[in-house]
Parts: structure tokens; sequence; C-alpha cells
């Protein structure tokens, strides 16, 4: 075994050993690898440039009066109930997706999908242009399903192109490249906040972000394709809709439980930060009459988003692969809940704004690094159909029907109890309760797949 390892490191070349540095890279792995690292930093470039001009557009919404009636104050509870629009979009979108990759081949898949998702930022760019009303709203809606279904597809298709032995080994190594995304993006959105670029200007450049990542999947697919001897990458997948798919299946039955409790406490947590953040806004405007309110709220959220980011291509690269070597995906499934379980704790007992972006600080750059790593590994011992259309269903509509729940949370909170910011980080303290009994379950099923020879 040792000479084994030996004759590997001699076979590596310059490549392989730069991104060993990282994790176990094999002779030859290092060139798909780094193309799929770019790949996902292009989309995460161009999301993160979305989700930044998505804050001012929806925070900065006027609440109609008969809202207000209903006891929605402001903004930021429009924009925890948008949830429920985004998990009725799914409900079609989902069915279709299944619908289309029955039809095709996975490289008409993605590129159709794609191309689907471009059309549509174009479009809103033309909104914002033109002043459609409430466009700050039905973007929130689009961009809580375009986020996480372009993101799917990404990762459904490396968990088609990679063994379980690879995927363990080089996931880490690729999830770089989003972590990176992240950070670079908020980061440009920031800047062109801060220089008056209109917001449809930094629409159009997400686009063509967007568009150019279909080069990378291009090259990397002709050497996936080459290196598939039984033409599976060719052929479309077998007819079947991805809730069936997941609610047949108990291992993905119990992901999808895990991220539904899982935004829950993320979305109830980003409603606190939200909350505070416009009515800092809102007390700095009242005491001058030139303040933007608009660049403010930019400008917080380019900051939040690039540290964030920052600290999760820290865990991502240096920490990741290091608990998976050393744990498992038990050492990645856990990190995040046991994080959030002490920065809801700290919330509890004392929440300035300065405690909270720092408490969701730490907790999402751990969801963007560590979780996200976990999320995928999760997948590698499941079937074809179910890598892509049962996770597409698993990250977009049952993400999103945690954000529905959490949307129930806040206003049963606002309305009914008036709860303040400790009170809410209490209540998801008792889901993350629930999140740890939901890990440990998983755990024990991967094991036992793993042992069936799933893996």
């Amino acid at each position: 075994m040792a000479s084994s390892a030996s004759d590997d490191r001699d076979r590596c070349g310059p490549l392989d050993r730069l991104l060993g540095a990282f994790s176990d890279v094999r002779p030859g792995e290092g060139a798909r690898a780094l193309m799929m690292l770019a790949n996902i930093f292009l989309i995460l470039v161009s999301y993160y440039i979305i989700k930044t001009v998505r804050e001012p557009l929806i925070l900065n919404t006027e609440v109609p009066e008969f809202l207000q009636a209903l006891g929605i104050r402001g903004p930021a509870e429009v924009k925890t109930y948008a949830a429920a629009g985004q998990a009725l979009v799914l409900m079609l979108f989902i069915p279709a997706y299944s619908w289309f990759a029955s039809r095709v081949d996975r490289m008409r898949l993605i590129v159709g999908v794609t191309l689907f998702f471009v059309a549509n930022i174009v479009a809103f760019a033309l909104a914002v242009t033109l002043g459609v009303p409430f466009v700050g709203v039905a973007f929130y809606v689009w961009v809580g399903f375009f986020s996480l279904s372009v993101i799917a597809q990404f990762w459904s298709y490396a968990n088609d192109i990679y063994s379980k032995d690879a995927g363990n080994r080089l996931f880490p190594i690729i999830g770089i490249g989003m972590t990176a995304g992240t950070p670079v993006g908020a980061w440009i959105a920031a800047q062109l906040f801060k220089a008056h670029v209109p917001v449809q200007t930094l629409l159009y450049v997400s686009a063509a972000l967007l568009f150019g990542s279909l080069a990378l999947y291009v090259v990397v697919n002709r050497g996936a394709h080459h290196a598939d001897p039984g033409g599976s990458a060719g052929a479309a997948m077998a007819t079947g809709d991805g809730f069936s798919l997941v609610l047949r299946n108990r291992y993905i039955g119990l992901i999808a439980l895990l991220l539904v409790v899982l935004n829950i406490v993320n979305t109830t947590g980003e409603y606190i930060l939200s909350d505070l953040v416009v009515e800092e806004a809102k007390a700095l405007a009242a005491s001058d009459a030139a303040f933007d309110k608009n660049g403010y709220i930019g400008a917080f959220y380019g900051s939040y988003f690039f540290w964030v980011n920052v600290a999760a291509v820290l865990l991502q690269a240096f920490v990741t692969s290091r608990l998976v070597k050393r744990f498992g995906l038990a050492g990645v499934l856990f990190a995040l809940p046991l994080t959030a379980l002490a920065a809801y704790g700290f919330v509890a007992v004392g929440a300035t704004m300065a405690i909270v972006r720092w408490a969701k600080t730490a907790e999402n750059s751990t969801d963007y690094s560590v979780m996200n790593t976990a999320r995928q590994l999760l997948w590698l011992p499941t079937t074809r159909e179910e890598k892509y259309k049962a996770k597409q269903a698993v990250d977009s509509f049952f993400v999103r029907l945690g954000d529905l729940a959490a949307a129930f949370v806040v206003f049963a909170g606002t309305a009914w109890v008036a709860l303040g910011a400790s009170g809410f980080a209490i209540v998801n303290l008792g889901f993350i309760v629930l999140w740890l009994a939901l890990a440990v379950a998983l755990v024990r099923r991967n094991r036992a797949l793993c042992a069936d020879g799933s893996c």
C-alpha cells in the first residue's frame, strides 16, 4: 500500500501536486477538478451579484396598506413570507425539470436549464429599467429557486461523473470554487453599488458570467463522455418525477427533512438580521434627509456577504477535507448544527446588531463550506435519476419548504407573541436539537447503504 501511494505521487503532474495541498489527488485528476472548480466559481460569482441586488430591491419595497392591516409591518416580513411564493413556483418547476430530464441527455439538460435562467435575468434587468411595479418581490421569488436549482444541477453533474471514492477526495477541492466565488461576487456587487452602477447593469454582468459557465461544462463533459464506456452520459434518464423519488426512498426523505429544518433555522436567523438592518437604516434616514437607504443596505449586505464567504473559503480550503478524511461524513454533517447551537446561544442572551451579524457570519460560513460538502457527499450512494431529479426536488423545493415553515415561525413570533431577536434565537435552539437527531439517523443510514455496496 505504501509503495502504491508512492507510485501515485511520482506519477502526479504539477497541477495534481498543487491541488494535493488541499486533499488527496490521484494522477490525472487535477485538470478536470480544476475546471469543475472554475465552473462553480463562475456560477457563484454570478449568483452573489444577483443575491446582493436582491436585498435593496426587496427591502426598499413599499408594503401596501392591506398587508400592513394583516400585521406585516415592513419589507423584512415581506422578504420572509416570499418563501411561500418560491414554494409554489417550485411545485411547478420540479415536475417540468423532471419531464425535460427524461427526454434529453445530461448535457442538453444542463444547457437548456442554464439558458433558461440567463433569459430570466435579462428579462428582470429590462423590468427594472422600465420600472415595473413590485419587481423586487417577483425577483426575490425567482432568486429563491434559481439559486438552488442551478447549484443543485452542478452538483448533480459532479455526483454523476465521480465515484464515491473520488467524490470524497475531490468534492472538498471543487467546493473551494464555490466558496471562493461567493466573496468575489459579493465584493464586485458592493463596489458597483458604491460606484452607483445601475441595478440592471449588475444583472447583465451576472447573466454573462452564467453563460460563460456553459463553456466549462462542454469541456468537462467531453472528457467525462470519453471516460464513459457504457454511453450513459448520452442517454436520457428513465421517466419519473423528482417528488415521487423523494417520497419512496427513506434515505432521501431524511435528507429532505434535514434540509427543511436547516432552513427553518437559517431563514429565521436571516429575518432577525434583516429586521435589525432595516430599523437601523430607518433611524439613519430619519436624522438625515439626504441619507441613501438603498446604498446603505446594499453596502451592508455586500460587506456582510464578503466576510461570510472569506471565512467560508478558509474553512473549505483548510478544514473540510481534513474533517472528511478524519471523521468521514459525520465530520462534516455535524459541524453546522453544532456551530448554529453556539451562535444562537449567544444571540439568545444579548442580541445587538453586531452580535447577530457575527453569529450569522459563523453560521453561514460553515453552511457554505463544510455543510455544503456534506450535502453533496450524501448523494454519492444514490442512483443517476435520484442524483438529478430527486436532488433537484430536495435542494430546491424542500429547502424552500423550510423557508415557508420559517415564514410561519416569523409570523407567529411577530403577530401573535411579539418575539424579539432573543426570543427567535431560543425558538431556533429547539429546532437545532431536532436537526442533530436527523443528522445521527442519516449517518447511520449512509453507512448501511455503503455496507450494502451502494457506494
